[in-house]
């Protein structure tokens, strides 16, 4: 037994009706179930994407003042080799 798919645009062709309202309220519940799972994964990436930025804004001065010591101690190198 084989089935064919059918578009609610080819049973209105074939059948000259429109398509009972009941398949259009399924795909609206299937679409408002996927939309909300849509919006869920964005609402996760957005967390993320915020707890990374708090933490980038936590180690900034932490990076320059490690970045500061490194450039006083390749000064310091130099001077001792140029000597």
């Amino acid at each position: 037994m084989t089935v064919e798919l059918i578009t609610t645009r080819d049973y209105e062709a074939r059948t000259g009706t429109h398509a009972p309202t009941e398949l259009n309220e399924i795909k609206v519940e299937e679409t408002n179930e996927m939309l909300l799972y849509e919006e869920l994964s964005r609402a996760r990436i957005r967390d993320l994407e915020e707890g990374v930025r708090a933490q980038r804004a936590r180690s900034g001065p932490r990076a320059a003042r490690r970045w500061t010591k490194v450039a006083r101690w390749a000064t310091r190198r130099a001077e001792r080799f140029q000597a």
